[in-house]
């Protein structure tokens, strides 16, 4: 007994130690992701000193941020008979390689602001990408705005060393190719550096492996499931410890197999860099592509199923969204339109948006199309939320005219499907004239959830908890209450609900206190009405069978610790089903009327 107690809290701190090493490893990774290189150009007004300011302490400040190389621009300097000692001509070129973000880079020069020159940009994300192709010198000339793409190729033609070519052509001084060569060099360095610690701290899996990894983890928690209710039917201390010990290290490798499987999204942002950049100049559009949260981790399943719908809600953004140069000055904004690509991590959710800056959603084209295609009535009074839902139907589309990008009614319909295939949702968001927010909201993983279970006569199901807001008791007297029609009263709020034991057809006794599951679907308050609520599950997801799979209202199935299937109930399309019958009812009877 001594001995086993003794291996048992050895066991329980060696969990305990490697759990610390997994946290300080996780910690250390999301540094170097956040790490990132920024190319900072500063050049002070002439004036500068007479304010008090000393630039140099400012550069001092920026090296205390990170790695940090300064290549000082004299060029603008005069003879000694023409410099006014009060007057600044230097200028600095900054390459400054750190994790503290753009705002504490930006606060640096928070007084001179109105004083200076500035420019502040990321030339190396920090993320791993294809990076086989380092930056030649030219294009970061290009990209400085330090000369023309038409100078550039004029000088290439010469078949010379670009640097000393440009010199020579007067295009640039030294100085600024000196500087250009700084920041090639240590982009390259930082890559190099970058795929080093990459190769040392990780190796290569492949995907079906990891699969595999998953499917046992599954099968593992569901076993762990089995052994706990065992556990407490006998009640016996020594089986009941051991149980819970199982359970601890259950759910510690549960997490691990989740973290091996989690990719950051950068992955996938890097690759709408490039689109944008194309369809951009194909569009005739200046269009500024903003990302943020590229760290942020998401199931490496869930983000190769998500690349083609982002990169679908991007294009339509882009085409749909943002105007013409032109038509963006009429409208008295700036002739460069910002996209913004973002993604983080809010509870157990990934929350990725998509942001312009563009002419919005035309509310009454909607409304107008909606109805030419039969999808709503004159008189049918809907919310914003819901009118802008309609632009998801199959074949709709506002387009003037059919582009290779946009026009032909296909896709976004694909969109939200694709979306809600991996349980997530998609909602719009859009001021006319402003722009549009489009939210996609995902899980995490796919393989296993946290769920509520609840019964319904001899039937269970499992309710996805991140969908859960609480639970409450409706009597038979609040039914009564409110004369026969679905609502109950929540704190002084009427929340409508859907009876399960109707929606699936279950006979039984119904009990004299039943629970009400209020869940947030669609953005709406919506309560499901069961018999009993049995408390939170980790629900392990076991796909349904090809004759099951388009039974609408349920996601997949699990099995119980007793050895019971408990079907998952997908909440989004319960509310849906349930709202498109009561419209259709509602649509007969005024026909009959």
């Amino acid at each position: 007994s001594g001995f086993r107690g003794l291996v048992s809290g050895d066991l329980v701190n060696a969990v305990g130690e490697n759990n610390h090493k997994s946290s300080e490893h996780e910690n250390m990774t999301a540094a170097a992701n956040s790490r990132k290189t920024y190319r900072i150009r500063f050049t002070p007004d002439h004036d500068i000193l007479t304010t008090g300011t000393n630039p140099a302490g400012l550069i001092d400040e920026l090296r205390e941020l990170g790695k940090c190389t300064v290549v000082t621009n004299m060029e603008s300097l005069p003879d000694l008979d023409g410099i006014a000692p009060e007057d600044c001509y230097i200028s600095w070129d900054v390459i400054l390689t750190t994790d503290k973000g753009l705002e504490a880079v930006r606060d640096v020069f928070i007084f001179v602001e109105g004083r200076c020159e500035l420019s502040i940009n990321v030339i190396d994300e920090g993320v791993l990408e294809d990076e086989s192709q380092d930056k030649k010198l030219g294009q970061i000339l290009v990209e400085r705005g330090d000369i023309t793409s038409e100078e550039l190729e004029t000088i290439l033609l010469d078949h010379k060393k670009v640097g000393q070519e440009l010199v020579e052509s007067g295009f640039v001084n030294g100085g600024t190719v000196e500087s250009a060569l700084v920041e090639q060099e240590l982009v390259r360095d930082a890559r190099k550096k970058r795929h080093l610690e990459q190769a040392v701290a990780s190796i290569r899996v492949a995907s079906d492996k990891l699969d595999g990894l998953m499917n046992l983890v599954g099968e593992l928690v569901t076993v762990q499931a089995r052994l706990t209710r065992t556990a407490e039917e006998i009640d016996h201390p020594g089986l009941t410890i051991i149980a819970e010990e199982v359970e601890q290290l259950t759910w510690s490798l549960r997490d691990d197999a989740f973290a091996i499987r989690m990719v950051p999204i950068g992955t996938m942002f890097n690759r709408i860099k490039r689109v944008v950049r194309e369809l951009s100049g194909e569009m005739g559009k200046e269009i500024n592509l903003v990302m943020e949260g590229s760290e942020t981790e998401l199931d490496k399943t869930v983000i190769e199923k998500l690349a083609d719908p982002l990169m679908h809600l991007i294009r339509n953004s882009m085409d749909h969204g943002i105007e013409l140069p032109d038509e963006r000055v009429s409208a008295g904004k700036g002739r460069t339109g910002e996209l913004k690509l973002s993604a983080s991590q809010e509870g157990p959710e990934v929350v990725i948006r998509i942001t312009d800056d563009g002419r919005g959603l035309d509310r009454e084209s909607i409304r107008e199309k909606a109805a030419l295609k039969g999808l709503l009535d004159d008189s049918a009074d809907l919310t914003t939320s819901e009118l802008y839902q309609l632009i998801f139907t199959a074949g709709f589309s506002t387009a003037k005219k059919v582009t290779s990008v946009s026009g032909r009614g296909v896709g976004l319909d694909v969109v939200k499907r694709s979306i809600e295939s991996l349980r997530g949702t998609v909602d719009v968001e859009s001021l006319e004239g402003a722009g549009t927010v489009v939210t996609i909201r995902l899980p995490l993983t796919l393989a296993i959830i946290e769920g509520l279970q609840v019964v319904v006569g001899d039937e269970t199901y499992i309710v996805p908890l991140s969908s859960v807001e609480e639970c409450v008791d409706l009597t038979r007297k609040d039914i009564a209450k409110a004369g026969g029609r679905n609502f109950t009263s929540v704190r002084e709020e009427i929340v409508p609900y859907i009876i399960v034991r109707e929606l699936f057809n279950i006979n039984g006794q119904i009990p004299e206190i039943q629970q009400v599951v209020i869940i947030n679907a669609d953005g709406k308050r919506v309560g499901l009405v069961v018999d009993n609520v049995v408390g939170e599950h980790q629900t392990v997801i076991k796909s349904l069978g090809r004759f099951y799979r388009d039974v609408e209202g349920l996601s997949g199935a699990t099995i119980l610790g007793d050895g019971t299937v408990s079907l998952i109930l997908d909440v989004t399309q319960v509310v849906r089903k349930v709202e498109e019958q009561e419209t259709a009812l509602a649509q007969e009877s005024r026909r009959a009327v």
